[in-house]
């Protein structure tokens, strides 16, 4: 699933996610037909119609017997909080089904494209596969609110303290930075209806991460990276985990 971002402003973001995961030896089926998440989830229970695009694409998916996997971390959550609900809540999977005329009780599998490294692929085998290690590269993980959060929904890593991104890290050959705003929101949602405080937020991010040694951010989600690269003082680069990965892997000149 890719989702509207990837394929507009996101573009690096899923460009080099499908060479590396071609190079990997990993085969992706883009679903066809598929359609915006809903980009928020929504809070109220009784609330379907932003609940129906999520739940086409994990019905498609289970009718083609995949798992879902997903890229941008707001479809990831949006997608993955709507599986649950539809598991955990019949009212709203009674609504959804009759919706869509299905029989779908929250049986795909939804899994980010991080995941897929560490658990189908793993860290050890993606080391061996790099050509291009990025040795001397201080690298610091963002990992935002979207992916960890909530955490027993979500299950992605500890989202007091994760390590995922920083395995990744050390799997391309370069060295992790751990500092402590790496899983604080950086205000992403804020930026359009209050600039100011979206800045303050990505601004104290970046500052930690600078602060530990960072020379680089790396990130899975197109509005952080926005947020992140656009709306701050300070001049960090701020790339695409898997802009790095393809690096790595010899996929893309330096960047």
């Amino acid at each position: 699933y890719p989702g509207c971002t990837l394929k507009t402003k996101g573009k690096e973001l899923d460009i080099y996610a499908r060479k590396a995961a071609e190079a990997l030896g990993v085969t992706m089926d883009e679903i066809e037909d598929w359609q915006c998440c809903g980009a928020v989830y929504p809070q109220a229970t009784d609330e379907i119609a932003t609940r129906l695009s999520s739940a086409r694409a994990l019905v498609k998916a289970q009718k083609e017997g995949n798992k879902l996997l997903t890229l941008c971390s707001a479809c990831h959550h949006v997608i993955k909080r709507v599986n649950n609900d539809i598991k955990e809540n019949e009212n709203i999977r009674t609504k959804i089904n009759t919706y869509l005329k299905e029989e779908y009780n929250g049986e795909t599998d939804v899994i980010h494209y991080l995941e897929m490294l560490r658990d189908e692929i793993g860290f050890d085998n993606i080391k061996k596969a790099v050509t291009n290690p990025l040795k001397g590269k201080k690298i610091a993980a963002y990992y935002g609110c979207l992916l960890l959060r909530p955490g027993k929904v979500m299950a992605f890593d500890n989202p007091e303290n994760p390590t995922i991104i920083e395995d990744f890290i050390k799997a391309i050959g370069a060295t992790p930075v751990i500092y402590s705003y790496r899983n604080e929101c950086c205000g992403g949602y804020l930026t359009m209806s209050d600039k100011d405080l979206a800045k303050k937020k990505a601004n104290a991010v970046v500052e930690s991460a600078a602060k530990a040694g960072a020379e680089m951010l790396i990130t899975a989600c197109p509005l952080c990276m926005y947020n992140l690269k656009s709306n701050t003082d300070m001049d960090m680069p701020v790339v695409y985990f898997t802009e790095l990965l393809a690096e790595a892997l010899g996929l893309k000149q330096e960047v």
